[in-house]
Parts: structure tokens; sequence; C-alpha cells
């Protein structure tokens, strides 16, 4: 399976998750998706759960990766994962009547396909995948988290092309954590 990697680097202040949502938006369009899709919208909240996440609750700069496997545009997973430096594992908490915090991995669980969380280096990767079509419509296998491994590292406004990498990988064991 040929994996296409983008990256874009996180600074530690909660003004880089607008800049994120923005660089999340123009590469999906970028893939083919229409910004304006569920789907994308979808991609979007998620990417600004997990960057708002690691900015807010652990002060440290984090990557924001996404990864499209190969195939037509309506088949395949987008994987959205974030790494940060800070090795404290994610903590779900239940947000309480009005509260304002306390509900992004609650989504993060509700919305993705799969989710989970590994160690990376000194600190820590969080990633969720959403499948690009139904279950049983040709949805290929989930990106294998071998994939991202082998690489370190609204408005209208374009914050930059981020680093994209192609990556080839035979592997078929699939990452289903939920």
């Amino acid at each position: 399976m040929q994996v296409l990697q983008m990256q874009l680097e996180v600074g530690a202040d909660p003004a880089e998750v607008g800049r994120a949502r923005r660089w999340a938006r123009s590469r999906l369009v970028g893939s083919g998706m229409n910004d304006d899709e569920p789907l994308a919208e979808t991609l979007i909240l998620l990417i600004s759960e997990l960057v708002t996440n690691a900015v807010v609750h652990t002060g440290c700069p984090a990557v924001l990766r996404m990864l499209f496997g190969s195939g037509a545009a309506e088949a395949g997973t987008v994987r959205v994962e974030v790494a940060d430096t800070s090795a404290r594992p994610p903590c779900p908490r239940h947000a309480q009547g009005e509260d304002t915090n306390g509900r992004g991995l609650e989504l993060v669980d509700g919305l993705a396909d799969r989710w989970g969380w590994q160690p990376e280096g000194s600190g820590k990767r969080i990633w969720c995948e959403v499948d690009r079509c139904e279950p049983g419509e040709g949805a290929e296998q989930p990106i294998p988290a071998s994939v991202s491994e082998r690489h370190d590292g609204r408005g209208d406004r374009d914050d930059g092309p981020g680093r994209y990498v192609v990556v080839a990988d035979d592997s078929s064991k699939a990452v289903t954590q939920s």
C-alpha cells in the first residue's frame, strides 16, 4: 500500500489550533475531498480536538500528521496523528453539565472509526482513523502504524506546504484499537 503523509509543526500556543485547522482543510481539498462534505468536517473537528489537547494540556509543541491511503478519493482511510514531547498519557475526562472542557476525547471516540495512542521518542503520539467509505463498500485496510513510525519528525489563509512523504508498505498488519 502506498501512503501519502503530510505533516505540520504546531507551536505551543493555543492560537496554533486555528492554523492547524486551516492547513488541514487545504490538504483535504488537495486530496480531492470537498471542504464542506461531512467527512471533511469530521476530520477537521478531530484534528482540532487532538491539536488542542496536545497544545493546551501539555504546553509543548506538537506535530500534526495526516496520512492518506492510495486509491480513489472515495476509498481508503485517513489517519490523523498528533505527536508531542510530553510522556504523560492522554487522560479522558467526562464533562459535567455546562463544563466547557473535558469532551475532546469523547468526541474523538464517537467520531473516529479507530483511535489510540502510543509512546513516541520521549513523548507520545495520539492517532485516529476515519474510513472514507462505509464498511463493506471497498474500504481499504487501516493504515499500519509502522508507516508513520518510519518518519520523525477557518479562514482561507494557507499556512505553508508542510512536508509530504510517499511511503510504500507491504504490511498487512492493521491497527485496530478503538
